[in-house]
């Protein structure tokens, strides 16, 4: 029999989220591994916050909405809050009600600072790889670097001098901007809009762009990120920043490896890589390499050399899903913070697949 549409709308309803959400859904194992690591951050929340005065958005909230924002490739914050109304599935991971309303978009903007200060994402970071070093997932014995560059939230249009202190607008339109036949460096220009990203090219055959440098570190094994940092853009930045992220990793082994492409050939980042401990497995140039077959004759080079590339799919991750191609916040340290917690982000998303059931 044919039923028939109802189009009263009803007065009582009784709903309860969890029975909504699949019991296979993938967001139930995550959501399982983020509210331990949630917990353990509570102090640091603590600390952020004024004892008195009205009671803020919980900060756990934020950060699952954040969570989202990156597995669900969602291009704004505005459209976060938006879906936030009436996703069910979304309502129930943030850990809002059905009846609870959605906060405003700019909430993001008004904590944001407060999580920078507090360097919540690194922490959180941290606590996804000690979960994977729990569950005996991670590799202390080798490592991998590499970098890539982030398109900043800037147009070229926004380059001038930098003794140009006239008050002109930054975008009067394409009419009035003209720099072609220009010579532009990152010594005499910069951007108005975003002044911390740099010109940036990554080979002599692509245009230069407006960017920021990302580094990361993955261990061999499973190719999780173990840390992450971004600078600006420079000749040198990234073996300067890959030497910082090996300085900067404790409790490995007597002599670790870590492999890298023939970028970081360097003898800057070999003597930086020896002088951390580790044991550069580094793709050799054909010529003037600093490394030798004292190197490259074990097979354990030739298995780095193999496992390295595992670095890319978290770059490729980071720019197609969690939509950091081009960055939509401007600074290095608001930049910094939003690389590390889509790190963790893509953490969680392996570790989902890793862990037993």
């Amino acid at each position: 029999m044919r039923g028939d549409e109802r189009v009263q709308g009803m007065m009582f309803a009784t709903v309860v989220l969890e029975d909504r959400v699949p019991a296979d859904h993938p967001l139930r194992t995550i959501r399982q591994l983020v509210d331990p690591i949630l917990r353990d951050l509570s102090p640091q929340f603590e600390a952020l916050y004024s004892q008195t005065g009205r009671p803020s958005i919980p900060p756990e909230q934020l950060l699952r909405a954040l969570l989202l924002q990156f597995l669900y490739s969602i291009r704004s914050e505005r459209q976060l809050v938006e879906q936030l109304e009436y996703n069910l599935l979304y309502r129930w991971f943030v850990g809002l009600d059905l009846e609870a309303p959605a906060w405003h978009a700019t909430t993001f903007t008004k904590n944001r600072q407060r999580l920078l200060d507090g360097d919540i994402a690194a922490q959180f970071l941290a606590r996804t790889v000690a979960t994977a070093e729990q569950a005996r997932l991670l590799s202390r014995e080798h490592f991998s670097v590499d970098g890539t560059l982030l398109e900043a939230w800037a147009s070229q249009k926004s380059v001038r001098p930098t003794d140009d202190d006239s008050d002109r607008p930054v975008d009067p339109g394409n009419d009035g901007v003209s720099f072609h036949g220009e010579k532009r460096s990152n010594a005499t220009h910069q951007s108005v809009t975003d002044p911390d990203a740099r010109m940036a090219r990554k080979s002599s055959n692509t245009a230069s762009i407006l960017a920021y440098q990302a580094s990361a570190l993955v261990d061999n094994r499973h190719g999780l990120v173990v840390n992450t940092v971004v600078s600006r853009p420079s000749g040198r930045a990234e073996v300067e920043d890959a030497v910082c992220l090996l300085q900067g990793i404790a409790g490995v082994t007597a002599r670790p490896t870590v492999g890298a492409d023939k970028g970081y050939d360097t003898r800057d980042f070999v003597d930086g890589a020896r002088a951390a401990g580790f044991t550069p497995h580094v793709a050799a140039k054909a010529k003037g390499s600093a490394i030798d077959g004292r190197t490259t004759r074990h097979e354990g080079y030739t298995i780095s050399q193999r496992a390295r590339k595992k670095i890319e799919e978290v770059f490729g991750w980071l720019k197609t899903v969690a939509g950091l191609r081009k960055v939509k916040h401007r600074g290095t340290a608001r930049v910094d913070w939003l690389v590390t917690f889509a790190c963790a982000a893509y953490n969680l998303v392996r570790l989902r697949r890793l862990l037993p059931a």
